[in-house]
């Protein structure tokens, strides 16, 4: 089935679940009006079903390959990547000071989320730079901003992001690459960096990657590590490009998925490199661009998500079989268990929709307004978006591959690439384990007002929806209700047991945000009030299960020893 854009549902987001309209309420983005945010969308979905979505089997059964030191793609990711770039969309929120659309981020995670569904292995190449981008804008000096950030809109340049070593996967700070002053403003960096997506390419005429490495005196752990831009061509002031670094690609991973994305070993050998940001601060430059693809990640995950759907959906329409409660012998989509996997999907990929594009505008109101309840929104929604959009990828895809039956399990339909293509996402930017215990952790350090306050707004959205629908407004608020004496009770544990229970606390809190966002559709148009009966019927009443996990603490996981694990 082939991909088709789902611009409506973007549309509907927009104007009766997310509030897109406070953010083009802003000067910053005053031009991002209802019509221009439309025709944006429109193309960016005729970008994605008619040049990117044919990619997508192309990547995982040719897949990029390195040969003599050089990484050649996928054949027509080079063409497909030309369009993206040619199109501005690597720079949709990147200053138009430099060549960027300025666009919202609301805006630009729809467009993001469009290309992950056509090809994820390609998309991943721009969210990269785009990440890059917002830290270079952020934390480097004007002379680098001047030379990069235009090549990076423009798509001449691509940008990666280097953090992982063989010895420091979460730990960053064990890493050992080294970095020394060279006395003319720049340093030498050497190491060695595992995991690094599109570390290469045969397209771009330069290769910028941000390396995390340590300064002599740079103290033990994060705090010590320092950020530097080392591209793998020397650029002059005028950005025209020079001698080759001294970095290479090692090897390429032979991974389960994502087969057209090269996902590399780098080697770097005193390569010429800049500081970006202070010495000795490099995470807190480098936290700019991992939060930015926190976002971009979970989307991924809603993407491909989305695409598993309606695959999913398009085979069970027109596969027949049996005897249903409807006919004789109609599509598999009649049966009772298919119609409530197909349900599910969909109503999931709308929560975790919603929960990202809430996030988006959340970031682009702490953006236009300075606003610190807009920031701690934003900080709080960052890891449920990424965990719940790549969870509800991962459950999508698997139950795609369920709908199929045996043909699922058949590579040619290609049901099964997207199960081992999204796998990744829940692993990549911080495992979904990780964002779970930021989200207890960090994202509470302020006891638990952001999450508080953001469910206050979800029974305020129930009390409203009483009248007209109330056994769902009801299921709503007492879901609210449980998780807020959950998230008062969470803040008086010990950090440990906080984050024994981290992961269902998340995920609850995902459930009932899901469960409001679908009784906020339903009041808005009655069309969406039999998908928000599945959601709030069938999958908010997880809640009770998860929440109960959470009160648990650790104290049950150490009582099982390491010789009760090896038993």
């Amino acid at each position: 089935m082939p991909y088709r854009a789902p611009l409506s549902e973007f549309q509907f987001l927009y104007a009766h679940v997310v509030g897109l309209e406070q953010v083009s309420g802003t000067a910053l983005f005053a031009d991002a009006s209802a019509d221009m945010v439309e025709a944006i969308l429109a193309e960016a979905g005729r970008l994605c079903a008619g040049t990117l979505a044919p990619l997508n089997r192309m990547g995982d059964k040719h897949p990029a390959r390195l040969e003599n030191g050089i990484v050649r793609t996928s054949p027509g990711f080079a063409e497909g990547y030309r369009a993206i770039a040619g199109g501005g969309w690597v720079g949709m929120t990147a200053s138009p000071e430099h060549g960027g659309m300025g666009l919202p981020m609301a805006v630009a995670t729809a467009v993001n989320e469009m290309m992950a569904s056509a090809c994820l292995a390609l998309q991943l190449n721009p969210l990269m730079t785009q990440g890059q981008i917002e830290a270079l804008e952020h934390h480097a000096s004007d002379a680098l901003k001047a030379v990069y950030i235009p090549k990076l809109i423009s798509g001449d340049w691509c940008g990666t992001m280097n953090l992982t070593e063989p010895q420091a996967g979460s730990d960053v700070g064990a890493l050992r690459t080294r970095a020394e002053a060279l006395g003319d403003g720049s340093y030498a960096v050497t190491g060695q960096k595992i995991y690094i997506t599109w570390a290469d390419n045969d397209f771009s005429e330069n290769v910028c990657h941000l390396v995390l490495a340590r300064l002599p005196g740079g103290g033990e752990g994060t705090r010590g590590i320092s950020l530097f831009m080392v591209p793998k061509f020397i650029p002059d002031a005028e950005g025209r490009v020079g001698a080759r670094n001294s970095l290479g690609v090692v090897s390429l991973e032979h991974k389960l998925g994502l087969h057209g994305s090269p996902t590399a070993v780098m080697q770097y050998d005193g390569a010429k490199a800049w500081l970006i940001g202070e010495e000795h601060k490099g995470m807190a430059a480098m936290f700019t661009m991992m939060n930015n693809a926190r976002l971009g990640v979970g989307v991924q995950g809603v993407g491909v998500a989305e695409a598993a759907y309606q695959q999913a959906l398009g085979y069970a329409l027109d596969r027949r079989q049996g005897k249903t409660p409807l006919s004789a012998k109609g599509p598999i989509s009649d049966h009772a268990d298919v119609r409530r996997m197909l349900a599910v999907m969909k109503a999931d990929v709308f929560s975790a929709r919603a929960i990202a594009l809430s996030c988006a505008v959340a970031i682009d109101m702490a953006r236009a307004t300075g606003s610190a309840v807009w920031l701690a929104r934003a900080a709080l929604l960052t890891p449920i978006a990424k965990a719940f959009g790549t969870d509800v990828g991962n459950d999508t895809a698997q139950m795609g591959v369920q709908v199929h039956g045996g043909m699922g399990f058949i590579e040619e339909t290609g049901a099964a690439q997207f199960a081992r293509d999204v796998r990744v996402t829940s692993i990549y930017e911080g495992t979904n384990g990780i964002q779970a215990m930021d989200l207890v952790g960090r994202k509470m350090m302020d006891g638990g007002e952001a999450a508080l306050r953001l469910i206050d707004d979800m029974q305020k959205g129930a009390v409203l929806a009483r009248t007209a629908l109330p056994d769902l407004a009801g299921a709503v608020w007492d879901a609210a209700e449980a998780l807020r004496e959950a998230t008062e009770g969470l803040v008086g544990l010990e950090m440990n047991d906080r984050f024994a229970g981290a992961v269902p606390y998340l995920r609850a809190f995902a459930r009932v945000l899901g469960g409001h966002f679908h009784l906020v559709a339903a009041m808005a148009d009655s069309a969406r009030l039999p998908l928000a009966r599945v959601a709030i019927g069938r999958l908010l009443p997880e809640y009770a299960a998860l929440l109960a996990q959470v009160r648990v603490g650790a104290g049950d996981l150490y009582a099982l020893t390491n010789a009760d694990l090896s038993a």
